[in-house]
């Protein structure tokens, strides 16, 4: 069960992000960068909604754009559900991809898996957030290709719990990154390459009932692929308030740059949120249906 101080918080915090305390979060979509020099991130944000704070897909998006702008030289261009315009891929250094995986895996329509696949060739770097790293089993091979390890039903588990990360492995991910605790939504005990080749451990978790640091606990990995093609997988963010924790954001940051190839400085990415600033993300949220 989750902590109920912790939990505690999370409410205080969501009641006080009224609508009337600040002045509504511009969304630009699909901007395409104006210096044809800039390291151009895509990050893609299903439009599905959940309930409020969790899985918000397009508001996590636009606060990890926002982050990654802090960054010089660095363009992140925001789609959502898909890219419409055919040049908002071209020449993205790193995909983003934070939406529904499972059976409603955004990838697995039209010719999602081409286009990215192509991308791979190129060395293009991509990062899994949350639920994306769970690929049906026909296409879980394709996802180890890409990411070093994918989450598949019948094997892979998900539950929640509250963590605090205190210690990291060094790594270009891991610059700067403070400890932090969050309350998440972790997949766990995936199905990596064989002999972990090409991957690093980022983190590990495992429920306080039954610990546990086997492989089986790694819930964030850097992958680095064949091809020189780099990936990064976090299997937490499910809840929007864990953005007010400055361990996360700079961890989450640190890992999209590295893999689209950006030097992490000693220090860490730049990661400046007030933690009032939150409720301007959450108004993108789309509005339920029925209403």
């Amino acid at each position: 069960m989750r902590s109920r101080y912790f939990f505690g918080i999370v409410i205080q915090l969501y009641a006080s992000l009224s609508l009337s305390a600040a002045e509504p979060h511009k969304l630009a979509i699909e901007e395409q960068p104006r210096d044809p020099k800039a390291t151009k991130i895509v990050l893609i944000a299903g439009s599905s909604f959940f309930k409020v704070g969790e899985h918000e897909y397009i508001a996590g998006c636009a606060v990890l754009a926002d982050l990654l702008k802090q960054t010089p030289n660095v363009a992140p261009v925001l789609a959502i559900d898909w890219p419409k315009k055919p040049e908002t891929l071209l020449g993205a250094k790193a995909i983003v991809f934070l939406f529904d995986g499972g059976d409603k895996h955004a990838l697995l329509k039209d010719d999602r898996l081409a286009q990215i696949q192509k991308h791979v060739d190129l060395g293009t770097g991509l990062v899994h957030l949350h639920q994306v790293i769970d690929y049906p089993k026909d296409f879980g091979d394709r996802a180890r290709m890409w990411t070093g390890a994918a989450w598949e039903q019948g094997f892979g588990q998900r539950a929640h719990w509250i963590t605090e990360f205190k210690t990291f492995p060094e790594h270009p991910i891991t610059r700067g990154v403070m400890s932090f605790k969050i309350d998440d939504g972790w997949l766990f005990k995936l199905k990596f390459v064989p002999e972990m080749k090409g991957v690093t451990p980022i983190l590990k978790t495992a429920s306080p009932k039954k610990p546990d640091t086997s492989n089986d606990a790694i819930t964030s990995w850097a992958y680095e692929r064949q091809d020189g093609g780099r990936a990064f997988t976090f299997t937490g963010a499910h809840l929007h308030v864990s953005f007010a924790e400055e361990g996360y954001r700079k961890l989450l940051t640190n890992g999209i740059l590295w893999s689209a190839g950006v030097e992490i400085p000693k220090d860490g990415s730049p990661v400046k949120l007030e933690a009032d600033e939150l409720k301007k993300y959450l108004e993108l949220r789309p509005a339920p249906k029925g209403k």
